[in-house]
């Protein structure tokens, strides 16, 4: 038996009833985005506000001066950044292979009862307090490093300005060590995830066709997830350089500018957390705020670089941008 109704006589009628589950989650995730952009906002408005006085006294030559004196009031801020970029780019450039092969192992090669418990306690790893981190670079870090390590790199590779100079258990060398144990667990908890998300029917697809483990890893896993590799390493990149506690208790605090990892030295986050309680002058304290300036700038520049990357590398693997 057939009906000769038309076809607009079975479209669904429209509720008169309001939402209020849909209009209740709508005005919460609004209300937590404004929460956030506003907090933004302040800590923004906050430092700058702070910093003011520094900048209207140097200026631009607060970057490129390389003194630090409460005495006479003058200050800048070159060699704190040297140090700041020195110790994170040290520490990225150790911790992200290693990182990103704890991820591979855990995800791709790892027998199914070591995932677990490996997975465990590299997300544990990141829980230990930076300053019990940075009491463990005191006391035996640092003397192992300066005994052991530091003599090595200077008999066989003194050559190199990075391992010249007297070695020392407080230095540059302390902090990049201290800051790779601190970003490793962040990125390989992330490239976890990220190559478990890989399709298994890629994967097996690529196995099927002749490829070794390896070559399916290089040609499908690893171009699949660049996009989040890249946001993963950008993230370890803002913890190393907003980390302070850990860093102050081995870097020896100086001025330093040299290319000798094993010469005492300082960054911008050690710095504002040794002296901004303590600072002499209203003008030390302005341009201690100046630095977390700097710190917010770096912030905000690496995590739009990311995002431009990411979305270059995904759209040239053919993928979504992450």
């Amino acid at each position: 038996m057939t009906t000769d109704l038309p076809p607009h006589s079975f479209v669904v009628p429209h509720r008169s009833r309001p939402r209020f589950g849909e209009l209740g989650l709508r005005l919460v995730a609004g209300a937590a985005v404004l929460v956030l952009a506003a907090i933004m906002a302040a800590i923004v408005y906050q430092v700058v506000r702070e910093a003011w006085p520094s900048l209207r006294e140097f200026g631009f030559g607060f970057l490129t001066a390389n003194e630090w004196n409460a005495v006479t009031d003058k200050f800048g801020a070159l060699d704190l950044i040297w140090g700041t970029m020195v110790t994170s780019l040290v520490a990225l450039a150790i911790s992200v292979p290693v990182a990103v092969a704890i991820g591979l192992f855990l995800s791709e090669l790892a027998p199914r009862m070591l995932r677990t418990p490996v997975a465990l306690m590299v997300e544990l790893l990141a829980a230990i307090p930076s300053v019990v981190l940075g009491l463990w670079g005191i006391l035996v870090m640092g003397p192992f490093l300066s005994e052991h390590v530091e003599p090595f790199l200077h008999d066989h590779l003194g050559f190199i300005p990075l391992f010249s100079g007297t070695p020392s258990s407080r230095g540059l060398l302390p902090a990049c060590v201290v800051l790779t144990i601190m970003i490793v667990p962040i990125v390989a908890s992330i490239s976890r995830e990220l190559f478990i998300s890989v399709p298994s029917d890629l994967k097996q697809g690529a196995m099927a066709l002749g490829a070794t483990r390896w070559e399916m890893v290089r040609s499908v896993s690893i171009p699949q997830v660049s996009g989040g590799l890249v946001a993963a390493t950008m993230l370890g990149f803002g913890r190393a350089v907003g980390e302070a506690i850990a860093v102050t208790q081995v870097i020896g605090g100086t001025l330093y500018s040299g290319s000798s990892l094993f010469h005492p030295a300082d960054t911008m986050a050690s710095r504002i957390a040794a002296q901004y309680q303590g600072s002499a002058t209203a003008l030390q304290k302005a341009s201690l705020a100046y630095l977390a300036v700097i710190l917010l700038v770096i912030s905000l520049v690496t995590n739009i670089s990311a995002q431009v990357i990411a979305r270059r590398i995904q759209r040239r693997a053919g993928g979504r941008p992450a």
